[in-house]
């Protein structure tokens, strides 16, 4: 779970929101959730993302990308693939990904 908000980007850019429904702390999730986050910081045009999971199961994570090249080079990205495999086997009881332009953004900091 992430404990900030991405702020301040500049439209156009482009999300792709993961929601999930899977068991609280499966074995090996942790991990493989920390190597991508890691590997997906090397994708030029990341531009960061959002994570968070109810007690229940549900979770939402909402990343950013500057460009559909850049989303597609994470979605096509071979250790990706390995772990949305390893996770549609193992992990997720269901999921579902929208991928969205963003045309406007605004945030409020108090």
């Amino acid at each position: 779970m992430t404990h900030t908000l991405v702020s301040g980007l500049e439209p156009p850019y482009y999300t792709a929101v993961f929601t999930s429904v899977r068991p609280d702390d499966p074995e090996g999730y942790g991990e493989t959730v920390q190597r991508m986050h890691e590997r997906v910081q090397d994708v030029p045009g990341f531009l960061g993302y959002e994570s968070a999971r109810t007690p229940g199961g549900i979770g939402i994570t909402v990343a950013y990308f500057r460009d559909l090249e850049s989303l597609t080079a994470w979605r096509d990205d071979a250790e990706h693939e390995a772990a949305k495999r390893h996770g549609r086997e193992h992990w997720y009881e269901r999921y579902s990904v929208h991928i969205g332009r963003v045309e406007q953004s605004y945030h409020y900091e108090r």
